[in-house]
């Protein structure tokens, strides 16, 4: 028995997620508050889980602009947005692209209730509703590999060693399943030494929530050792990371699953709650559980008109559960 969900990278990851919400940093004192997130990167990386260390203060003024992310677009006009009414041209840096596009994303800002604007004749005046925190302290990306074989830590090495040269992040690591030895496995491979090792050791039963030990520090990132980027590219590509990790949270797996098939289910293993196929009977990955799968069967229509004003059926609970989480975490 494995002790996380089901033999896939997949169910390794939701825990590790799980366990980096409660229990992030790892031997490091801080009163940074972990804001989790899973699948997130740039074009040309992508990784496994994504810690934002938030600072406290700043997060929760962060709540102001609501829980979705704010995109680069959006970005460019709340944080330049001044405190009193002022022409958009006169008020924001010039974007490097047409001002139509900036127009189109002030109207989109005020839709969502970000930034307030009005109109001085022709003109479209804006106004920021609240100054844009710097809340963002650190970022740390996870490699989740819980059976580090050698044909695994070949290729992970290579990611890892972009990770060490672009320096996007504050810290790299790899999480991987524990295996009781006096030195873990992944200790033997020819990782780079600027990788931190996470070993996961499970309970006895699926139950019970991991511990983690770390088996080798990671190293502080020079985050000016890639030259192909600005200092200030840098800091806008980790801000339009961390917002996305804000807008997403690590339960958003349930956006590319089929929660209203009525063989879904949620079941709470290791302190996360994870995806169940009662047709199976297994944990299923995101790729299995889709509307191709032969078992999917949508819900019947009986189990969506319960409740008043109707409210969806056990698909739509599943939902409205995984984003009061996110929240919740959010915001504590």
């Amino acid at each position: 028995m494995t002790g996380y969900p089901g033999d896939a990278e997949f169910g390794f990851e939701l825990v590790t997620c799980r366990w980096a919400e409660r229990a992030w940093p790892p031997d490091r004192g801080t009163d940074a508050v972990p804001v989790v997130a899973r699948q997130l990167g740039t074009q040309r990386r992508r990784w496994d889980t994504v810690v934002v260390e938030a600072d406290p203060g700043a997060l929760a003024e962060r709540a102001a602009f609501g829980d979705r992310a704010l995109d680069s677009d959006l970005l460019h006009v709340v944080r330049n947005a001044p405190p009193e009414w002022a022409w958009y041209r006169d008020a924001l840096p010039h974007p490097g692209y047409p001002w139509r596009y900036v127009r189109a994303a002030i109207h989109r800002a005020d839709a969502r209730g970000v930034v307030e604007t009005r109109r001085n004749g022709n003109r479209i005046e804006i106004r920021q509703i609240a100054p844009y925190p710097d809340w963002v302290r650190r970022i740390v990306a996870v490699e989740n590999k819980p059976d580090l074989d050698a044909s695994a830590a070949r290729a992970l090495a290579e990611q890892l060693e972009h990770d060490v040269e672009t320096a996007l992040a504050d810290e790299v690591w790899v999480a991987t399943a524990a295996t009781g030895e006096t030195v873990e496995p992944a200790l033997l491979e020819d990782l780079p030494v600027e990788a931190g090792v996470l070993a996961l050791e499970f309970g006895a039963t699926a139950d019970d929530a991991p511990e983690a030990t770390v088996a080798w520090h990671p190293a502080t990132l020079d985050p000016t050792a890639d030259a192909s980027l600005s200092a200030s590219e840098k800091a806008d590509k980790r801000l339009e990371i961390a917002e996305r990790a804000y807008g997403s949270g690590w339960r958003s797996y349930v956006e590319t699953m089929r929660p209203d098939c009525r063989w879904f289910e949620l079941r709470d293993r290791t302190d996360a709650f994870v995806p169940w196929c009662a047709a199976k009977e297994c944990h299923p990955t995101a790729a299995e559980c889709s509307g191709s799968c032969p078992e999917f069967q949508p819900e019947p229509p009986a189990w969506r008109t319960k409740g008043w004003p109707i409210e969806g059926g056990p698909g739509k609970g599943v939902q409205r559960l995984l984003a009061d989480r996110r929240r919740r975490r959010r915001r504590r």
